[in-house]
């Protein structure tokens, strides 16, 4: 947090200047007054010295300093008398975020939130303390608790440095002392008293329900927790609490049970020497932490101190009688040495992280203990069953029969009752066996399903996941078969998976699959909901019992429990879990009739769907209907809900194997309320507003959730908790990895995917290793101690009509992940990243700013900002938004510091301001802003004055076990560098990844990145990522020898340079982001290998680019840079409409226009402009009915190293990220080929490209060849042509990178037996209103590509692949004003046998031209539902009758809309299509494309990727030979590849010709 220090001092009654508040973070929700506080120092016993500020009690306190890793918490823990004497410190940076509770008692008289009577830590020491709070339970702040208890504070520490000191060195003493005033208390080791008889009650109590109870238990209290008292007496046991010395060996009881405490047990000699008599009485004995110590004493076994102690909620136990592991809270400094153990004992639970001992148990006897806490206050649950053991025992004894054992874990954890769950069984105490699992021979063999093109609600997350499940397989020597179409992905890449199938992921292709590799096993969990449906449907089928194929990790039975509603919520009520109320239907009528039993507003959720796909609120009837409408068209049944808007989202990622060990990985707290698709939301992590008893009472739900559906690997459950009580409702679990899942691991550094896919081929959780600390297991739980912020990327405002809405249906296209070690850190960075025009949480005007505010979209942030902006408060915007006000006033702090900012300039603005600023998340352009500056001159000047940010480690284990992790992140939190930057390497290189997944950049960019590094490493450099996107595989730490998961902004790769100090960065594989930085860097000094950044200016700047391609002489569209509106008019009229307006450095077309009238140029010039505001508009003539030539390449200084050129199936006017690319081209003769070429080899020696570079080219109509663009960096279209062509492009790129001489070489086509086709992936459905028309801005969200012999058939499996059902019976076409072009197509429609439905004017021109039609009416335009009584297209559409529908719109784009009655009319009926799940094409040249291939397709080869390129390579030797022995000379053996030095113009037209017949 943003401290300025605060102390509460009873002299001083002034209050905090403005300024001071804003620093501290004050709001006017606080619960105090806040007061000035002075700067105070942790000091340890070897001379560290922390500076910080204080809060709580203003004294000087010394004690020994110890650190707990647990995330929640913190009002338990310093009220756990086991803390007797100590200074704690939280490795979780946010402290004071729930308030704190009062003393209030429950019927028993025993605290009811608290665990003892006082606070019994002499200090304590947080990184981020919040003055803010927000919880139903709290009464005051921390800070004010703590003062009236005397406790003092220290914050503003770096604690993640003072653990790793503890670490280091063991347990320190230490003193909180005023600034440079440590001589005001000396150090003292509270281990020198005895700190039992401080914290032990001093007289008897008993406890008991008021029924009474069935037996004695006699509790020793050596500092007992209040929650273990309660433990026992809730389950039926009187218990009389006796103070440590008490001599209970003259007392009546059934079982003994001994309390944890503080100190060394060695103080407690009496009760030693009480036990030891008590021992003979051969009654029941219980031991917990202090008291299991006690036992072993009393045993004769001795104990030890640890280094630094255990302490914490993460701890993993595992017990030596089955092998199941436990996670537990702890909180103790000495251990029992199991080795002095005399023979009748034998150890019980051992700790699964450090060895020590962690429990122990008598052979015969009923004696037993553990070194943990299973009563669970604060932590996990997952060992209270012990006290059902022990009371077990003692029943067991009291009736004199044989000794009683209990079942551990699941049975109580389902729901059982203890009576129910007690079984007579054998003579000694021992645990049960784990869950018996069935034997199955070892696998060679598995079959991954991928999850296909990316889309809305399924993206790059799962080239991630599946990319881990492969190294899993890979790692056991277990052969993996993938299948995925998506071909710009790092999975599909050579040498990965062993076969890859680039085919789309539908029953009948995967069972040809199957036939043929007969696999042992399948993966349905990492390849997303296409994946899971497939698996389904296979399992339905029959197929996977046919071949013998075993689903691995959960089965089908399970996945089906999770994605049938009905099923789903019948398995949560048997297990008394909650779910909101909900009935499933599988008609509109039944959902209308449920929804009036429930009572609106109701949700639909759709089952069997992807990221909310057909779900939605509905508030009358009205809105029901045509929720339904579009649900039942994508799935048979929906769930019909009742609506909890506003309630808390909380999410789980759950960990389960085969044995049931079952852990949660992270949990998640959205910032938005219930009611926006957690997709859609912004996700912080861990939760932030949640206390213990939330946090472990949805844990706990969660793991019962796994258990119950038989989950093996890993799930996602998520929660819907009300903000003023207890009550929560399981909203849904997803049975695989998902983008929650990417976002777990990345926040965590726990690589799920990895676990998950070890787990589900049979390994136990313990055996898995944790892959960031090399040494500890990996069924743990991990302790985060920083902040992790998730904020979606959308890009609604490209599409026309769209509604820019949130609600249940997810719409986002990527999401960013930002780490801090404050929340207005974490979330600024956050903004950011999203959006590089985003400076972070900034006003923006709304023309409605209560509708802003109150309804969910993109925008509402900085609505938000504005709303304070305008004297909002937290309060007023918490009722309007029901936005937790905890997240509301840390934003408001935000606010508040910018505010602060403003009232200075670069020269009298405070270094403590600016420091504070810097922690709160403020960038240096953000700060520029306010101080009327450049942000050069705002970075220079904190340099000068010291602040700069720190390099932290996520580990896993907030710092608790050393790692030697490369996982890295800055912050401004903190003193210390947890890594080194001296290297011996002399060549290192930082890659600059993609940033977020959205329209125009997406995995192809991932896959350039990661190929780029692979490359680097091998040639010995010491690689750098920079990157934020958790979906992604270059996030994986593995990759990269650092991976720092930061901004992609010019400050903090300055930052991340002047730390490192690479010798190169490369600016030229992760899309358009890291290429705009490249000028800049080079102006900065830093080094940037590849094209000279000036060049990359020059072609990204439209006038520099269009004038150098003037000096060059290569042709293009005549085009004028924009001076003023009059002189575009006038060029406009000179070359005549329509003309295209486009800015300069954007990606994907943004702002991109094609204007057909004066009106429109109006329009758009103001767009791009507004769009590239620094940069010059750019206006040329659109030609129209042109064809689409791009060029793939790498160069080297101005020589084309490899090449690609490939040809659209659209004409000019779609976007080249929408078209359907063709590789080999099949359409060019040798003539357009080579002047392709030439204009590209031409290009690259104009800018003496170094790298890879794209070129975009038309061919007129008149046969001129003109270039469009050209972007020099990786483009999406270089995996496709790497794979294709079996070279990859980013490694020779990497090469001329790193120096190297790369060979020029062209690549034989003659010799590829096969055609490769890349088609668009739509996400038409998840955007509502979105009129699904291509045009020059780019409009999908993915791509898949697939092979096939022929054209034909490459084109049938990729539009297949991309969710276009092929049509089985009836077609409707509007053709507009393509009648005649499209009329044989028509013709050869209706010659294989389909029913052509046709609108009007379509229907008339193809019955006139003898084309069997049935006509079918446009609606009425004031009618949505038309004229009941006459065939109607939008009935036609929504009966099901059609299976596709074909129409042709005017070329325009994604901003155009429609201002005709005949456009509106166009629009409702191609929206329809996409409403009810009909697919649409409304490009002639795809449509006529899929004709011909219907035409002469019959069936579908199913070939591998390498079975492919081992043809392509056999040929290519082939050709070679025979080439080489025509000419007399020898044959290339380089694979097939041919010096382009050596006559390359006269082999191109060769190999051109040679693909052109491969058609016919």
């Amino acid at each position: 947090m943003l401290l300025l220090p605060v102390a509460r001092m009873a002299t001083c009654q002034r209050l905090l200047t403005p300024l001071q508040q804003r620093l501290l973070g004050c709001t006017a929700q606080l619960h105090s007054a806040a007061r000035p506080r002075p700067q105070v120092q942790l000091v340890l016993e070897d001379g560290t010295v922390f500076d910080g500020y204080a809060f709580g009690a203003e004294q000087a306190t010394a004690g020994e300093v110890v650190f707990n890793t647990g995330m929640s918490s913190y009002p338990e823990s310093l009220t756990d008398p086991s803390y007797r004497g100590q200074i704690l410190s939280f490795t979780y940076p946010l402290i004071g975020n729930y308030g704190a509770p009062g003393y209030a008692k429950d019927e028993l008289g025993l605290q009811r939130y608290l665990e003892s009577n006082s606070i019994h830590v002499s200090g304590v020491v947080v990184s981020d303390y919040s003055e803010s709070f927000s919880h139903f339970e709290a009464v005051h702040s921390l800070s004010d608790w703590m003062a009236k208890e005397g406790i003092p504070g220290i914050t503003g520490v770096d604690t993640r440095a003072l653990t790793k000191k503890i670490r280091e060195h063991g347990a320190m003493l230490g003193k909180i002392v005023p600034k440079d005033a440590d001589f005001l208390t000396e150090f003292t080791d509270p281990n020198k008293r005895n700190l039992v008889a401080e914290v032990s009650r001093s007289h008897v109590q008993t406890y008991v329900q008021p029924g009474g109870g069935d037996v004695d238990i006699l509790a020793v209290d050596c500092g007992m927790k209040e929650n273990i008292v309660r433990h026992l007496v809730k389950r039926g046991a009187r218990v009389k609490v006796v103070p440590w010395d008490y001599d209970f060996t003259q007392d009546q009881y059934d079982g003994l049970f001994l309390s944890n405490g503080p100190g060394d047990p060695v103080m407690c000699q009496s009760t030693i020497n009480h036990l030891r008599r008590a021992l003979e009485m051969n009654k029941p004995v219980f031991g917990i932490c202090l008291g299991h110590q006690l036992l072993a004493l009393a045993a004769g076994a001795k104990t030890y101190k640890l280094p630094f102690g255990n302490r914490g909620q993460n701890q993993p136990c595992i017990n030596l009688e089955d092998r199941r592991c436990y996670i537990t809270s702890q909180n103790h400094g000495y251990a029992v040495d199991a080795n002095t153990l005399p023979a009748e004992w034998e150890p019980l639970f051992v700790n699964a992280n450090d060895g020590s001992n962690e429990g122990l148990k008598h052979k015969h006897q009923p004696f037993f203990s553990v070194q943990f806490h299973p009563e669970a206050a604060g932590g996990p649950q997952d060992t209270e069953f012990l006290f059902d053991r022990f009371l077990a025992e003692v029943r067991g004894q009291k009736a004199k029969d044989p000794e009683l054992f209990l079942p551990i874990g699941p049975a109580l954890a389902s729901g059982q009752s203890v009576a129910t769950a007690i079984s007579t069984a054998s003579n000694c105490m021992r645990f049960p066996a784990a869950p018996l699992v069935p034997s199955y021979p070892p696998l060679r063999k598995v079959l991954i399903l991928g999850s296909g093109g990316l889309q809305i609600g399924q993206a790059g997350e799962f080239d991630y996941s599946g990319s881990q499940a492969i190294k899993a397989l890979k790692e056991k020597g277990i052969k993996s078969v993938l299948v995925n179409p998506n071909i710009a992905t790092v999975q599909t890449a050579e040498g990965l998976a062993d076969q890859v199938y680039l085919m789309p992921i539908e029953p009948e292709f995967v069972q040809e699959i199957i036939a043929k590799e007969r696999p042992d096993g399948i993966f349905l969990q990492f390849g997303g909901q296409t994946a899971l449906n497939c698996g389904v449907e296979l399992d339905r089928n029959g197929v996977l019992a046919q071949y013998g194929v075993r689903v691995l990790g959960t089965s089908v039975n399970s996945i089906i429990a999770t994605e049938d509603r009905e099923i789903f919520a019948q398995k949560l009520l048997d297990i008394g879990e909650s779910i909101a109320t909900s009935v499933a239907a599988t008609s509109t009528d039944a959902a209308i009739q449920a929804a009036r039993e429930i009572g609106y507003p109701v949700i639909v959720r759709a089952a069997f769907s992807l990221g909310g796909l057909g779900s939605g609120f509905a508030h009358d009837e009205e809105q029901l209907r045509r929720l339904c409408s579009r649900a039942f068209s994508q799935c048979p049944q929906v769930l019909v809900e009742k609506s909890l808007k506003g309630w808390k989202e909380i999410e789980y990622e759950v960990v389960r194997d085969q044995y049931d060990n079952c852990v949660t990985v992270c949990n998640m707290e959205n910032f938005d309320p219930l009611g926006i698709h957690t997709g859609d939301s912004i996700v912080i992590a861990p939760s932030q507003t949640l206390s213990d008893q939330d946090y472990h009472m949805l844990r706990s739900a969660s793991i019962r959730v796994a258990r119950t559906l038989g989950i093996v690997g890993e799930c996602n459950v998520q929660f819907a908790l009300d903000p003023n009580s207890r009550e929560y409702c399981i909203i849904e679990a997803n049975p695989r990895l998902s983008r929650s899942s990417a976002l777990a691991s990345k926040a965590t550094g726990y690589p799920l995917a990895f676990v998950a896919a070890k787990l589900a081929i049979g390994e136990n959780l313990i055996d898995v290793k944790n892959s960031i600390t090399g040494s500890t297991t990996a069924c743990f739980e991990p302790s985060l101690d920083y902040v992790v912020t998730k904020i979606p990327r959308w890009d609604i405002k490209k599409f026309n009509n769209a509604s820019p809405v949130l609600g249940s249906g997810m719409k986002s296209v990527g999401e960013v992940m930002a780490i801090g070690r404050t929340f207005e850190e974490s979330f600024q960075k956050a903004i950011r990243m999203v959006d590089p025009s985003l400076h972070g949480f900034e006003p923006q005007a709304a023309d409605d700013l209560l509708d802003a505010i109150t309804v969910a979209t993109e925008s509402r942030p900085y609505a938000i900002a504005e709303a304070f902006r305008q004297g909002y408060s937290v309060d007023q915007i918490h009722q309007l938004t029901q936005i937790d006000r905890w997240f509301l006033s840390k934003c408001k702090n935000i606010f508040d510091i910018g505010n602060d900012l403003a009232a200075h300039t670069l020269s009298t603005v405070p270094a403590s301001l600016l420091e504070v600023a810097k922690r709160s998340g403020f960038s240096d352009a953000q700060i520029a802003q306010r101080l009327n500056c450049g942000q050069l001159d705002v970075r220079q000047k904190r340099k000068d004055l010291g602040i700069v940010p720190v390099v932290k480690q996520i580990d896993t284990l907030a710092a608790e076990f050393p790692a030697m992790t490369n996982y890295l992140y800055t912050t401004y939190s903190g003193t210390e560098d947890d890594v080194s930057f001296v290297d011996n390497h002399t060549t290192s290189t930082m890659v600059l990844g993609s940033g977020v997944y959205r329209i125009g950049s997406s995995v192809e960019f991932d896959y350039s990145a990661v190929q780029c590094v692979r490359t680097l490493r091998s040639l010995g450099h010491k690689t750098i990522m920079v990157n934020y996107n958790p979906e992604t595989v270059s996030t994986d730490y593995d990759e990269s020898d650092r991976l720092y998961f930061e901004e992609l902004s010019l400050e903090r790769v300055l930052d991340i340079y002047d730390k490192e100090l690479p010798t190169g960065t490369v600016v030229s594989v992760g899309g358009q982001i890291p290429n705009n930085l490249s000028l800049s860097l080079h102006d900065a000094g830093v080094p940037v290998v590849g094209t000279d950044p000036r060049e990359i200016d020059r072609a990204e700047d439209r006038h520099k680019y269009s004038s150098l391609m003037d000096q060059v002489g290569i042709d293009q569209p005549a085009w004028r840079e924009l001076s003023s509106f009059g002189d575009a008019e006038e060029f406009c009229n000179q070359v005549g409409y329509p003309v295209l307006v486009r800015p300069s450095y954007v990606l994907s077309g943004a702002a991109m226009n094609v204007v057909r009238t004066k009106e429109q140029l109006q329009r758009y010039l103001k767009e791009a402009a507004d769009v590239s505001k620094d940069h010059p508009v750019v206006i040329s003539k659109f030609i129209e009915d042109a064809r689409e030539i791009e060029l793939d390449a790498v160069a080297q200084e101005g020589r084309l190293v490899v090449h690609a050129i490939a040809e659209h199936v659209e004409n000019a006017g779609v976007h080249s990220g929408d078209a359907t690319l063709v590789l080999p081209a099949q359409n060019l003769t040798s003539e357009e080929y080579n002047g392709v070429l030439a204009s590209g080899k031409a290009i690259a020696q104009a800018l003496n490209i170094s790298g890879p570079f794209n070129c975009q080219f038309l061919l007129t109509k008149d046969g001129a060849i003109k270039v469009i663009e050209t972007n020099l960096r990786a483009s999406r279209s270089l995996p496709f042509c790497s794979k294709v062509l079996g070279v990859d492009f980013a490694e020779k790129a990497a090469r001329v990178f790193a120096g190297e001489h790369v060979e020029s070489m062209d690549i034989d086509l003659d010799a590829i037996p096969y055609v490769g086709v890349k088609a668009p992936q739509f996400s038409w459905a998840r955007l509502l209103g979105a009129d699904p028309v291509l045009g020059v801005e780019m409009a999908s969200t993915g791509e898949v590509g697939c092979l096939g012999a022929t054209k034909e058939e490459a084109f049938l499996k990729a539009v297949i692949a991309a969710n276009l059902r092929l049509p089985q019976k009836t077609i409707l076409i509007m053709a507009g004003d393509h009648k005649d072009d499209f009329l044989a197509s028509a013709r050869a429609l209706a010659a294989m046998g389909y029913k052509l439905l046709a609108t009007p004017p379509t229907a008339l021109h193809l019955a006139r031209n003898g084309v069997a039609v049935t006509r079918a009416n446009m609606p009425r335009q004031d009618d949505y539902l038309a004229d009941p009584h006459t065939l109607d297209v939008l009935h036609a559409l929504r009966s099901g009758e059609v299976d596709l529908f074909i129409n042709f719109p005017l070329a325009t784009s994604l901003g155009q809309e429609p201002n005709t009655d005949e456009q509106r009319k166009t629009y409702r009926v191609r929206r329809a299509a996409v409403d009810h799940n009909v697919p649409i094409i409304t490009n002639l040249k795809v449509a006529q494309q899929l004709v011909q291939a219907l035409a002469k397709m019959h069936r579908f080869g199913i070939q591998s990727y390498q079975e492919a390129r081992a043809l392509a390579r056999a040929k290519q030797v082939e050709t070679a030979a025979a080439k080489a022995e025509a000419d007399g000379g020898v044959a290339c053996e380089d694979d097939g590849y041919v010096s382009d030095d050596t006559d390359a113009d006269s082999m191109l037209s060769d190999t051109t010709t040679a693909a052109q017949h491969q058609q016919s």
